[in-house]
């Protein structure tokens, strides 16, 4: 069966536990941040031979306020450290592999400053989702959680969240 929609949390990515291969997954630049135009912000769940694994393409999200003040320093970082990209196989494969407990599945794909995880609009009853309180937005715990989608008397809903991410003081 369907899950509901999912309730908005704040300043927190949502993650499943695994993704089956060839799923896409988009991350988005947070309000006020935003990516150079030729940045790819999508990965994608490939399967090989040691398990399955996330494909990244490297990008970052900038402060709007200071986006026309770093362009030459993007293009710096690009040009000065191309040995970062792309990432390398075996530094990949291991950091995914460790992530998920089932090797044909990809696990929750990485946090980047900035961005969450543009998740697929359907779930579906019996998915785990997880929490994270977004880099900056940690300051009281607990800071992670899950919910999970269920079935009870013909009803579906979501299992309640118990956290709450926040950058006050």
């Amino acid at each position: 069966g369907a899950c509901p929609h999912l309730p908005l949390t704040e300043f927190a990515d949502v993650t499943a536990e695994t993704y089956p291969p060839r799923t896409k997954l988009y991350y988005e630049c947070d309000p006020g941040y935003g990516r150079k135009a030729s940045a790819y912000l999508g990965i994608q769940c490939k399967s090989e031979q040691q398990g399955a694994v996330w494909k990244y393409q490297q990008f970052k999200c900038f402060d709007k306020k200071n986006l026309s003040s770093m362009a030459p320093i993007m293009e710096l970082e690009l040009t000065q450290k191309p040995e970062r990209e792309p990432r390398s196989p075996a530094l990949q494969k291991q950091e995914d592999l460790s992530e998920s407990k089932q090797k044909n599945f990809c696990g929750p794909p990485r946090t980047v400053p900035h961005a969450s995880i543009r998740l697929p609009q359907q779930h579906y009853v019996g998915q785990i989702l997880h929490f994270k309180c977004q880099t900056g937005y940690d300051k009281r715990p607990p800071t992670f959680g899950s919910r999970m989608c269920k079935e009870m008397n013909g009803k579906t809903f979501w299992t309640p969240l118990d956290m709450r991410c926040t950058n006050d003081s």
